[in-house]
């Protein structure tokens, strides 16, 4: 036996457990175990009867795989799984996605123009376009080369069986007929037909949509996207590459991908009105400079540029996805792979977190703090059977492990294990046939108290006590049913009248639980940040309840056993809205409780690392895995902590906090440009006077007031709330802010034209209406950089101090053709943008008082 156990421990570790508290305990064989093998096996419950077991499965001989040679052939022929998984758009994706956008096309046919009727200086904002799109392409390439470094440590690594040795390989290293294994948590990665099969049990929810786990008998098919659940076994390959049409479909969903985002959808819908407003508008100005005025066609084309130019608020999704790259980049110093990157944006706005206890508030590991026999049993022959389950099991998790650590299989020498009932989420035990020495076979099973065991069980109070410490508690019981017997685990009420309770307790297993040393820093944070936190766990609602109270966490003290929870949605979702500890959580209750709290507007964030968590994390807004989750939960989730520290979130909601806040900020600035932009061009137009501005005028601007400190503002720190409706609340300050810049900008222009004359008089006139704009544009952005610290104030002065450089050197006078004459326009203008000034403060504050979402 002993010789035996070392062997079978020798091949992978097992993903960390789910919650529940059962096991797995797969059939031991002479010689290297795996999980996949011969053995009376049992298959699983039905969700509907989770007491229910199907008949054992037929044993199957034990495969020893492909040989090295037959890989290398069947490699050399081109029959390997060589679809390219990838975690980040492809570089090609990249360059096309910042080159060939609309607006880059709409500059580019101006800059063109201008390259043809000059002068050099009126085609600076092409060259301003160009440095654009150079730095949004190397920010995102930096940001693919940080998903595709993470992406490679939290790879899938299956495990496929080679010359009779199990060795772990890359998804893209397995071929055509290859016998790959499965064990709880894991992947089907290919489709494939099984092998072998110990109690296997498939999820295949991700694909049908059938959220009941399907048992897989030797000769069943398994489909690429369903995950085991229970049970384990083996499959040989028949579909790899691109011949497999699931592991196409499964490439597509867990590959980098730009999902719903409330940033980029309401930028492209201000985009899109932007574009329609453009073609009017160059026409108008076209007509109005050649027809109205006596312009010749050089300088009609140039005033022309020179009012379409700054309408475009070119700048704003380069920064947007400067802002997400550079997230992308932080977090993943962290070790936090972002899988998609509205990730970063979606979870600044959750409002409600679902925590999964096991893994994210405990560490995975567990010690043995004690076995109380019961009822006068043995202890040493309680010692041999926690043995024997915990040597026979070669995917030991982590509740497992530790009683295979505190009693090595040498305890068990002579015991065998003629049938198992692997663990599974809705039956909360697992079962095991065992044979003593003396030949005689018990059923073992090994699981919940209150679920093996009839309400007024003397062991169920000593249980309560145990879990009102935070300890974890599970029962060693024998059986006197069969393990196909649907009655396995069922009290008199059930078998009838005078029949003997099915289960005889005869030991409580008392576990320690390991807290996360950060849990409670975090759990706190999302307070502050009033995020409500729920507690969803699979454990005994006391126990979760102990080890919430020990993380002070408000509510600790109301645990809630789910299995008293209302079915309707209405009604659950009432409870979830007074509780904040559920304990005895189904995998279905967790996808039901995400569902319900969404019914009710709540943004809802989902964490768990066991592959009970998957279903739940697929259907909340943001799914959240450990690193050291199963391959399911990680190949659902969005966001995957590859350091498995729960402390990492609140970077995470920082993060997109950052991204939200801070493109919001410079969107106001460059939407009040394009606002500004747009009414100049109709005032011209209806006014039929020349269009005040060159090109390089507005280049100047928009560099002064908007490009250069909008790069800045757009990667400050920014903690505020996300909130909703950002097209809504853009637009609200930005309109007003472009109609009095636009307003004071063209009053000034026309008193201007009444105020100067000669041949010089429109360069005159247009400087007068620069500093204007500039000066109400610059208020603008000294209002949008509040609050005030010490480098925004000094950003602020820094560009109103470049202008004076303008104004005031010759050479650039000339170049930009800015040139202040006299000093009764320059002081107007002054007094007009401080006009200006103080009713952008007035409509700014009501505006804010008014709408304060």
């Amino acid at each position: 036996m002993t010789e035996r156990a070392e062997t079978v421990r020798g091949g992978r570790g097992a993903p960390e457990p789910h919650e529940g508290t059962a096991l797995a305990i797969p059939s031991p064989r002479t010689g290297a175990g795996t999980a996949a093998g011969a053995g009376t096996a049992v298959g699983t419950a039905s969700a509907a009867n989770p007491a229910a077991s199907p008949a054992p499965d037929t044993p199957a001989p034990r495969s020893p795989g492909l040989t090295t040679a037959e890989v290398a052939e069947r490699t050399a022929r081109g029959q390997v799984n060589d679809v390219p998984v990838r975690s980040s758009r492809s570089t090609a994706d990249i360059v096309r996605a910042n080159v060939f956008t609309r607006f880059n096309a709409i500059i580019g046919v101006l800059f063109a123009i201008i390259l043809v009727v000059g002068p050099i200086q009126d085609g600076l904002f092409g060259f301003v376009i160009l440095a654009n799109t150079l730095i949004g392409i190397v920010q995102e390439l930096r940001a693919k080369r940080t998903l595709d470094n993470l992406a490679v440590i939290g790879e899938s690594r299956p495990t496929v069986r080679r010359d009779g040795s199990a060795v772990e390989v890359r998804t893209n290293e397995i071929v055509l007929g290859d016998l790959v294994e499965l064990g709880p948590g894991d992947k089907v990665v290919v489709d494939g037909t099984v092998t072998e099969s110990d109690g296997l049990e498939v999820d295949e929810s991700l694909l049908t949509g059938e959220a009941d786990p399907v048992h897989k008998r030797p000769g069943d098919t398994v489909m690429s996207g369903s995950f085991v659940v229970a049970g384990g076994g083996a499959f040989t390959t028949t579909r790899v590459g691109r011949e497999a049409y699931a592991a196409q479909l499964a490439e597509e969903a867990s590959r980098f991908t730009l999902v719903h985002s409330e940033l980029r959808s309401g930028i492209s819908q201000i985009l899109k009105y932007i574009t329609w407003m453009i073609v009017p508008a160059a026409i108008g100005l076209v007509l109005s400079q050649l027809l109205v005025e006596d312009h010749s066609v050089d300088e009609a084309i140039r005033r022309m540029v020179g009012g379409i130019v700054p309408m475009v608020p070119e700048g704003l999704v380069l920064l947007t996805s400067i802002a997400f790259a550079i997230g992308v980049i932080r977090l993943g110093r962290q070790q936090c792979l972002v899988q998609e990157l509205p990730a970063i944006e979606g979870l600044a706005r959750v409002d409600t977190v679902c925590l999964d206890k096991t893994g994210t508030l405990t560490e995975g590991g567990m010690d043995v703090a004690e076995v109380r026999p019961l009822d006068g049993a043995d202890p040493a022959r309680v010692r041999q059977v926690l043995a024997a389950l915990g040597g026979s099991d070669p995917r030991p998790n982590a509740s497992l492990k530790a009683i295979a650590d505190a009693h090595p299989a040498a305890e068990a020498e002579g015991w065998t294990r003629t049938g198992a009932l692997p663990f599974s989420s809705a039956r909360k035990y697992s079962g095991a046939a065992l044979t003593e020495p003396g030949g005689e076979t018990g059923i073992w099973l090994l699981g919940a108290p209150d679920v093996l065991l009839a309400p007024g069980s003397p062991a169920l109070a000593e249980t309560d006590r145990l879990n009102r410490q935070g300890l974890r508690v599970l029962l060693l019981a024998r059986s006197s049913r069969a393990l196909d017997d649907p009655a396995l685990v069922t009290g008199p009420a059930a078998s009838g009248p005078g029949a003997e309770p099915a289960t005889e307790p005869t030991a409580l297993v008392v576990l320690e639980q390991r807290l996360r040393p950060e849990a409670a820093d975090t759990l706190r944070y999302f307070a502050e940040q009033d995020v409500s936190a729920k507690v969803i766990s699979g454990d005994n609602a006391v126990s979760v309840g102990a080890v919430a109270a020990k993380l002070d966490l408000p509510g600790a003290d109301s645990t809630v056993d789910a299995r008293t929870l209302p079915e309707g949605r209405e009604e659950l979702a009432a409870a979830l809205e007074d509780g904040t500890v559920f304990g005895r959580v189904t995998p279905q209750q967790k996808r039901d409780m995400v569902g319900a709290l969404q019914s009710r507007g709540h943004t809802v964030a989902m964490t768990g690392d066991g592959v009970n968590d998957v279903l739940a994390l697929k259907d909340a807004d943001i799914g959240v895995s450990m690193g050291s989750g199963s391959e399911a939960t990680k190949a659902v989730a969005q966001i995957v902590l590859l350091n498995n520290s729960f402390a990492t979130l609140p970077s995470v909601v920082a993060e997109g906090r950052r991204v939200i806040g801070n493109v919001e900020r410079v969107a106001n600035l460059f939407l009040t440009k394009t606002v500004y932009s747009v009414l100049l061009a109709l005032l011209v137009i209806v006014s039929q006077v020349p269009y005040p501005f060159l090109p390089r005028h507005l280049t100047l601007l928009g560099g002064l007031t908007i490009g250069i400190p909008a790069f800045f503002l757009a990667l400050a720190p920014n903690k505020e709330r996300a909130r909703p409706h950002f097209v809504r609340r853009v637009m609200r300050y930005a309109v007003p802010s472009g109609i009095v810049a636009a307003t004071a900008t063209f009053t000034v222009y026309l008193l201007a034209r009444s105020h100067y004359t000669g041949p010089d008089a429109l360069e005159a006139e247009t400087s007068a209406a620069t500093l204007t704009l500039f000066l109400v544009a610059l208020w603008v952005l000294a209002i949008v950089a509040r609050p005030y610290t010490w480098w925004r104030i000094a950003l602020v002065l820094t560009m109103a101090s470049a202008f004076v450089v303008v104004l005031v050197t010759p050479f650039l006078q000339d170049f930009f053709a800015v040139r202040l004459v006299g000093t009764v326009m320059p002081w107007t203008a002054v007094g007009v943008a401080a006009a200006s000034a103080a009713i952008l403060e007035i409509a700014w504050r009501w505006i804010g008082r008014r709408f304060p979402d």
